[in-house]
């Protein structure tokens, strides 16, 4: 399928930083430029300007809001069509919804494209303020099938659209040390360094296998308000030899990463389809997760990763160990994550979303389909 002559208006943030939403809006805007279809970008995160607004809180929401609904409202003289990246929390309120109602006084169709671990809680909070805008929108697209559950729940049906990997950027190694046992193996971590994503827990886990493995080293990639408190801990381990925090890291490098890298960990506690484990799966590197939100969908236990407890370092430690001492155990969940990563190319998911905004437009003639 191809769609000729469309003009989309793609809202969402873009990096930096580097993020899941980022990262896959950045990717999805050069993907379907590649299609022939015209793309507007509606940043939501632009920077601040003057730069010192965005040390100043409660004031700068508006700098930044300012800006982006006066780009929403002059994009929408001008595409045919808004595909919104939607989150949980402030994020919705501020940006998500404001876009679905610009787009509905302009009579231009809406896609919501909703992403995000913590949206039953959010719903449950708010829905009485989300359901409004939501029944404004033309189609609901989700990653996965936990969020197809969560919206069901609430009565409002969408389309799975999965997130994307290049696989141009991350690939397996041609190496064999993800399947060879070493007495220094390089446990890996790669996400921001916030509440949600309990490094700590993965500190600790890795403070029970450096007991077993003392060459081992942990890499903890990202930002984010807990560092401080996250190289405390590591103090407080007595891990500061064998713990690096590297920081926001680009795509370039985060490839390079993964290469050296033995396992990686995600250990958070809400989450829907991370971006880094369908891009360690693509590696090649064996991956340990907590069992939440949508993680259960992408990836399955035993087969294409091991599955976790949140808030278990102990239970986590010995998912860690399992692959470090078991080369068999780690190349059969090697194998099997490189095989299913397939389903998350674009070759596999651009007709999904191309039959998305064909079915949108169905009723308008400035548009033509190829099959």
């Amino acid at each position: 399928m191809k769609i000729t002559g469309l003009h989309i208006g793609l809202v969402g943030p873009l990096p930096p930083p580097s993020g899941g939403m980022a990262n896959q809006m950045q990717q999805l805007a050069k993907l379907l430029r590649g299609e022939g279809i015209l793309v507007e970008l509606i940043q939501v995160n632009r920077s601040y300007r003057p730069r010192w607004v965005g040390q100043i809180k409660g004031i700068r929401a508006a700098f930044r809001l300012l800006p982006y609904l006066i780009h929403l409202w002059q994009c929408a003289n001008k595409v045919q069509l808004f595909h919104i990246m939607a989150n949980s929390g402030w994020s919705w309120h501020l940006f998500a919804a404001p876009a679905i109602w610009i787009a509905r006084i302009k009579k231009k169709p809406v896609i919501i494209n909703y992403r995000g671990g913590e949206a039953d809680a959010f719903f449950d909070k708010d829905f009485s303020w989300i359901k409004p805008s939501l029944c404004q929108t033309n189609a609901i697209i989700v990653p996965s099938g936990f969020l197809e559950a969560v919206f069901s729940k609430r009565g409002f049906s969408t389309c799975i659209v999965p997130n994307i990997i290049d696989l141009s950027r991350f690939s397996a190694r041609t190496s064999s040390r993800a399947v060879s046992k070493t007495d220094s193996p390089h446990i890996l971590v790669a996400r921001n360094l916030e509440l949600i994503y309990d490094n700590a827990t993965a500190l600790h886990a890795f403070s029970i296998v450096i007991k077993l493995f003392p060459k081992s080293r942990l890499t903890i990639t990202g930002s984010g308000p807990e560092r401080q408190a996250l190289e405390n801990l590591v103090a407080e381990l007595g891990l500061q030899d064998a713990v690096i925090f590297t920081g926001r890291v680009n795509n370039n490098e985060m490839a390079a990463l993964y290469h050296s890298s033995d396992v990686m960990v995600n250990p958070s506690l809400a989450d829907n389809m991370p971006i880094s484990v369908l891009e360690a799966l693509a590696s090649g590197v064996p991956v340990v997760s907590t069992n939440v939100g949508g993680v259960p969908y992408l990836v399955e236990h035993g087969n294409t990763a091991l599955l976790v407890p949140v808030q278990d370092p102990v239970a986590m430690a010995n998912a860690i160990l399992v692959l470090l001492n078991d080369p068999a155990k780690a190349q059969q969940i090697r194998s099997a994550g490189l095989k299913a990563v397939q389903s998350y190319t674009w070759k596999e998911v651009r007709n999904r979303l191309l039959r998305v905004y064909e079915n949108v437009l169905k009723k308008q003639n400035n548009f033509k389909t190829e099959h």
